[in-house]
């Protein structure tokens, strides 16, 4: 049986090169108790080189805060601005799509150039003032409670909004992307809000940089299983690229 030290250095070494590690693996892979693992666990918490999650540990902090709109436009800027390059494309003549709230789907629609007529839902104030000058796009702006931190709205009204609609896509940002928990955000009323937009659509593309991935927000919209398509940079693990693409999600890297 291998020393303490050995195996904190095993845990390290794995998450370094993951981003997250089980317990359950750990017992596995280290042929001890999930009472030991933990206490390994706690012990490297301590020490300040991990954080300690249900059922595993992150390298990083799981666990995302609301920030400002501004603040957030200027993290990862160039990052965003590739994936929502990359998206851009995505939409097709003719189209009708819904795009959510945050800075890399608002970064998305910079790139957008219509293809005859194009029909765009959105919860998000900044991406209709985008898109409003294109003549050949209609934007239809959901309407409802404002959230100030992200300028776009959520709630009852702009849910019931989208029962009227049917869509091709849903652009969606979040705030976390975890393995175990899926994709989230920081606000429960967005959450659902997004929920409803998934309903109205027939597929999901979800646009976040790594900073993302790993990361837990308080609302929870989905499974991870449950979006069609993910667009990010060339940060995110090899690791987590692998496992998404084993769920059968299509990952495109910028």
């Amino acid at each position: 049986m291998i020393n303490i030290a050995e195996r904190h250095q095993t845990i390290l070494s794995k998450l370094n090169q993951e981003g997250f590690v089980k317990v359950l693996d750990l017992c596995r892979e280290l042929d001890v108790s999930a009472v030991t693992i933990r206490k390994d666990l706690k012990l490297l918490e301590d020490k300040g080189l991990l954080f300690r999650s249900h059922g595993g540990a992150a390298l990083h902090n799981p666990y995302t805060t609301d920030r400002p709109v501004n603040e957030k436009e200027k993290i990862r800027s160039s990052e965003k601005s590739r994936i929502g390059a990359a998206a851009a494309p995505l939409v097709t003549a003719d189209d009708s799509i819904i795009i959510a709230s945050g800075t890399t789907v608002q970064a998305m629609a910079k790139y957008i150039q219509p293809q005859g007529r194009l029909t765009v839902i959105t919860a998000s104030l900044n991406v209709a003032n985008e898109l409003n000058h294109h003549p050949e796009i209609e934007v239809l702006q959901l309407g409802g409670i404002l959230r100030k931190s992200s300028s776009s709205v959520a709630g009852p009204y702009a849910e019931k909004m989208l029962t009227d609609f049917f869509c091709s896509k849903l652009f969606l940002g979040a705030d976390g992307i975890d393995l175990e928990f899926g994709i989230t955000t920081t606000s429960a009323m967005e959450a659902h809000l997004n929920q409803q937009m998934m309903a109205a659509c027939q597929k999901t593309v979800v646009l976040a940089d790594a900073s993302k991935f790993g990361r837990r927000g308080f609302g929870k919209i989905c499974e991870l299983q449950d979006i069609d398509q993910v667009i990010t940079d060339n940060a995110v693990s090899p690791h987590m690229i692998k496992s998404m693409e084993d769920a059968g999600i299509e990952v495109t890297i910028v």
